[in-house]
This record gives C-alpha cells, structure tokens and sequence, in this order.
C-alpha cells in the first residue's frame, strides 16, 4: 500500500488555520494565572465588546475556511514544474530569509495603507471596519474578525500578494503564515506576558490594543509587524 502524503500545498492551506486556534489556546489557558499582565480586567471583555463570542467565532471560521479555498486555488494556479517541484521553491536560507522580508514589507505596506483609508473613509469604516472595532476589548480567538469584505481585502488579497511578490516556495509559505497568524493572534491577545518575543517590536499587544480602544482609534494603524 502506498505511503500516504500531503501535499506542501495543501499542509500550506491547512497549517496557519490550525496554529490559529492552538495558539491562542495557550493564551487563553494562561488567563486565570496571569491576571498582573492583562491589559483590562477580564470583565471587560462582556462590558464593553459589543459582539457576542459566539458571532465572532463564527465569523472566524468562515474566514478561514475561505482563507483555506483560496490558498488551495492559488496553488494550482501557480502549479508545478515538469520535474514536480514547486514553483519558486527557495535553494537556501539567504533565499527563504529574503522571501520572508519581502513578503512582510508587501503585507504591512499593502495592510497598512488600506487600514488607513478604512479609518479615514467614513463609508467604509461605517458599513465594513467598524465590524472589527466591535471589539474594544478583543478576544483572543477575535484577531481575524472582520466584516467579509475586509475579510477578503486585508487577510486574503493581502495575503496573496505577500505570497506571489515574495516568490517563495508552497513549504516556505507554511511558515510565514504561521509566524504572521501568531502575531496576529499575540497583537490581539490583551496580555504583556515578561519574555515574550513578539514584544520586542514597538508594534506589540500594547501598540495595538491602543488602536482598539475608542481614543485610539485614529492611531496606530501599522500591522503587523512594522511601525509605519
């Protein structure tokens, strides 16, 4: 019987959707032992957030399920060589450390920019980021939650771009994802836990929770790795 073997392409759809939920687990298990580093009391989640958990975990989901479809069609458009290699796939660190520098400065100029003009356009802030902004207190499981077309702008056309303008390879992509979907989810968390790597960048929980709250709203627009 035949080995059984998933595809690069296919862990790459996968994989980043799987870190989401595991990751933020570990903040969540964390919360009644870490209430000195919270950056709001618990219950602030329910008094000021003004979408349920269970909308947002909803909302989530179908976020990344078409996150998952349009990876998976990404890929095969792309296709492989004649000797089946991927396309782009990198021959060494220099080259993966590249694509991932490249990939990140398309993705945080690209999510920058467009973040901006959502909050500087009264329209689309009104019927389309405000959805992200229900949240004042954000749930970690909540990074994601967007309205489906910011949904579709940010995560999955930006996405695409940092992917396709970088080069990199269907494997390498597994990791960027996932590096990019743990900050994410620690930029959301509510929590400065001492040692915590991510927290090295100006742009960290704090940098953006500040953006959150109904003061900072017209700050803090960089994400997610730069300051712009």
């Amino acid at each position: 019987m035949a080995a059984f073997e998933v595809s690069d392409e296919l862990l790459a759809a996968l994989v980043p959707n799987i870190v989401y939920w595991v990751y933020l687990w570990t903040y969540m298990a964390l919360e009644s032992s870490c209430d000195d580093y919270r950056l709001h009391p618990k219950e602030d989640e329910d008094e000021k957030n003004l979408v349920s958990k269970k909308t947002v975990i909803k909302g989530v989901l179908w976020q990344q399920l078409r996150q998952v479809i349009t990876a998976i069609l990404l890929y095969k458009v792309i296709g492989r060589n004649d000797d089946g290699a991927f396309a782009g796939q990198p021959s060494s660190f220099i080259v993966i450390a590249r694509q991932f520098v490249v990939a990140m400065v398309v993705l945080d100029t690209y999510q920058y920019f467009l973040h901006r003009y959502m909050h500087q356009n009264k329209f689309l802030y009104r019927h389309f980021h405000s959805e992200h902004h229900r949240l004042v207190v954000p749930y970690t499981y909540g990074a994601i939650y967007n309205h489906p077309l910011e949904g579709f702008l940010f995560d999955i056309v930006g996405g695409t771009l940092s992917f396709v303008l970088s080069g990199m390879s269907a494997r390498t992509s597994i990791f960027f994802f996932c590096f990019g979907t743990m900050k994410s989810i620690d930029d959301h968390c509510g929590m400065l836990l001492p040692g915590n790597p991510f927290h090295l960048l100006r742009n960290n929980t704090a940098f953006h929770d500040f953006h959150h709250q109904h003061y900072g709203g017209k700050y803090n627009f960089s994400q997610p790795f730069f300051v712009f």
